[in-house]
């Protein structure tokens, strides 16, 4: 059986008592990478870039998949 996985009001994303991560909208992320937010969301459709989804089933990308991102990783 799988964690159970909640996203906090304040953006954070907990899979454990000792787990959180800051997930970022797809305008957070377009702006990091200078793009539209629909290319994001694009990028996460085709596999270019992972991602979650809340509960409301939005989109949300994890802070730390973003860095590695940016790092060439």
């Amino acid at each position: 059986m799988s964690p159970l996985k909640v996203v906090t009001p304040d953006g954070t994303f907990t899979t454990g008592p000792d787990t959180t991560e800051r997930l970022l909208t797809p305008g957070e992320v377009a702006r990091i990478f200078g793009v539209d937010p629909k290319t994001v969301n694009r990028w996460a459709l085709t596999g270019r870039i992972p991602s979650v989804r809340t509960p409301s089933r939005q989109r949300r990308y994890r802070e730390s998949d973003i860095r590695t991102l940016l790092n060439g990783g």
